[in-house]
């Protein structure tokens, strides 16, 4: 295996990255202030910007699911178990003490186990309670009459809304904390804006990416 400045981070996985990010950020702020945590904005703007935010962020995720599917990058989200004890220590003990991260970076497999295994969780199963949970909240007055107890019915789905929405934001805070350890938070975020990381390639793979990707090399830094 070989260290090489590879370009392992696409235009539109950025683009996708960041517009998360965005988003994420107008609807945590605007929920909260929907919810009375805050009163920065009026009742009827904030409720447009979050709809207006929510829609946006849907259809990005549709997309990108999409262009997960036909580029085969989801495989880079399937949890394995081989490794996840090991990176767990590492943030819960081993960060502390100074010691090397145990996941290498390697071309086909980008995120750690415990990345893996929380982006699977997120885009499984808290993003798609999100969706549907603030599709139904949307459009409450088109089958609220069609069911026994509407408002039964619409108070769980708010508060499963809520719920989610607070599993999002702690996983945003958790984020950005874990960017702060290891080799510092500009190391972590700089391939996420330039596409560029250093990571272990086989010689085939090596090879493969100089003769038909070369543009995908850089010189090491």
């Amino acid at each position: 295996m070989a260290k090489r400045c590879v370009k392992v981070y696409p235009l539109f996985e950025r683009f996708w990255h960041w517009g998360q990010v965005a988003l994420i950020m107008v609807l945590l702020f605007t929920g909260l202030g929907l919810n009375g945590v805050h009163g920065l904005l009026p009742f009827g703007p904030a409720v447009m910007l979050h709809t207006v935010a929510a829609l946006v962020l849907l259809g990005l995720w549709i997309f990108a699911t999409f262009w997960l599917f036909t580029t085969g990058t989801w495989r880079q989200f399937i949890p394995k178990i081989e490794g996840m004890i090991a990176v767990a220590r590492f943030y819960a003990y081993g960060v502390f003490k100074g010691e090397e991260h145990p996941y290498e970076k390697i071309f086909w497999r980008k995120h750690n186990p415990l990345q893996a295994a929380t982006y699977f969780g997120l885009k499984w199963f808290v993003f798609p309670a999100i969706w549907t949970t603030g599709i139904a909240y949307l459009t409450y007055n088109l089958w609220a009459g069609s069911v026994e107890a509407p408002v039964t019915w619409i108070t769980v789905i708010a508060n499963l809304h809520l719920l989610a929405a607070y599993v999002i934001a702690g996983f945003v805070i958790v984020h950005v904390y874990l960017l702060t350890v290891g080799h510092g938070f500009r190391s972590h975020v700089a391939p996420m804006i330039t596409g560029y990381d250093t990571i272990d390639l086989t010689p085939e793979q090596e090879a493969y990416l100089e003769t038909n990707e070369p543009g995908r090399l850089r010189p090491a830094e």
